[in-house]
């Protein structure tokens, strides 16, 4: 009698073991049996053969993705299409002056639906031609519409059908810390996109060494192939022009990256609507660095700013009433003008080199006026001046 509840106890026991080891109902009968610590729903697979037989676990359905992942996917989807790979070539000559054509990559964005590609001036070069293949891989011939070295910007066009622009947003209120990304082609790797945030909003020198006002600096990954292309905020709108990396040499990625502003190239497109081309803003006159020993020693009363050497007959500056050197001089073997007005200041602004005032004319367009603060002996005075426009100076040597 007393065998009665064991014999009753090891029956329950053994059927439970069964049940839980062998029977395919089980997880329907105990789900919590088979339920994962994590919660997601799993199914196990046995794959056998020869070698032995090996049980899988595998997930029941796709997995849904998180809040963080949708942002990326959508950003991507809504950006890829615009985005360009540019293949630009060139020709160079060999050692027996034997004509060797030369490739480049970079990457650009569509503007417009009828082809407006906007991009880096130095993707382009100076190439002989240029091709653009688009995200679905077809290829088109492009031309140069305007170039902006200054800004290191390049406006090209293609002819093809059932083009996507980008979505352009406002780079004016832009945070150190929010979410960018940069779609491009680095090292010819078409499509690929990378994140990272917003790490500082500087001014720099670009490529060229011409500075660069406001630019975006970021951690997403830039890398060579990469120039031209865009960065996005999370909402997959452009924010800037990924322009260039610093790498100590490297020439890869190194977690800080550079994108011109859009809103630079927002003013570069306006001028190209409305003339045809892109206006510089040029006060039209040659100017000398000064620095604390020169003008120590021609006797200047500010230790600092741009002297004028000369003015353009007809420009800006000479229809302001700003003046030129009248002592000839020489600097090393070069020849100068001494005399001039010494700009020390725009627009309150203070200038102490030639790249102060490029950066402080960069900000303006031809046809604005300006404040410029001057020693003219040892007055101080201040001039109006209405910016000219670098186009009109033709042959005119390197002026400002």
């Amino acid at each position: 009698m007393k065998l009665r509840p064991v014999l009753l106890v090891l029956l329950l026991l053994s059927g439970f073991y069964y049940l839980t080891t062998h029977s395919a109902s089980t997880g329907k009968l105990f789900p919590w049996l088979h339920a994962p610590a994590n919660g997601d729903a799993t199914t196990t697979s046995t794959v056998a053969g020869p070698a032995g037989s090996f049980q899988l676990t595998n997930a029941s359905a796709a997995p849904a993705f998180d809040t963080e992942e949708q942002q990326n996917i959508a950003a991507y989807k809504k950006a890829l299409p615009s985005v360009v790979n540019i293949t630009s070539t060139e020709v160079a000559f060999d050692f027996f002056y034997g004509p060797v054509p030369q490739q480049g990559q970079g990457s650009g964005f569509v503007l417009t639906k009828e082809g407006l590609i906007l991009t880096n001036n130095h993707v382009i070069g100076n190439a002989q031609r240029l091709e653009v293949m688009l995200s679905d891989k077809h290829k088109y011939k492009a031309r140069v519409l305007a170039l902006d070295k200054n800004h290191d910007l390049a406006l090209i066009k293609i002819e093809a059908p059932n083009l996507t622009p980008v979505t352009l947003s406002d780079s004016r209120s832009l945070v150190v810390g929010q979410r960018v990304y940069a779609i491009g082609n680095p090292f010819g790797l078409n499509g690929t996109m990378t994140r990272g945030i917003i790490s500082a909003i500087r001014s720099i020198r670009g490529p060229n060494g011409t500075p660069i006002e406001d630019a975006i600096q970021t951690d997403a990954a830039v890398n060579p192939g990469n120039s031209g292309g865009p960065l996005l905020n999370s909402r997959g709108e452009v924010i800037g022009i990924t322009t260039m990396i610093a790498s100590n040499g490297a020439d890869q990625s190194s977690g800080i990256g550079f994108a011109i502003p859009i809103n630079t190239a927002r003013a570069i497109l306006d001028d190209y609507a409305k003339y045809g081309y892109i206006r510089r803003p040029t006060l039209d006159i040659v100017t000398l660095p000064i620095g604390p020993d020169v003008a120590e020693q021609i006797g200047l009363p500010a230790d600092y700013g741009v002297l004028i050497d000369r003015v353009l007959p007809g420009g800006a500056a000479e229809k302001a009433g700003l003046r030129g050197g009248t002592q000839r001089a020489y600097q090393g073997n070069m020849p100068v003008m001494l005399g001039g007005d010494l700009i020390v200041a725009m627009d309150g602004e203070e200038i102490t080199s030639p790249q102060d005032l490029a950066a402080a004319m960069n900000s303006h367009r031809a046809g604005d006026t300006v404040t410029v603060t001057i020693f003219r002996g040892r007055k101080r005075m201040d001039v109006k001046v209405t910016l000219g426009d670098a186009r009109q100076q033709q042959g005119a040597g390197q002026t400002t």
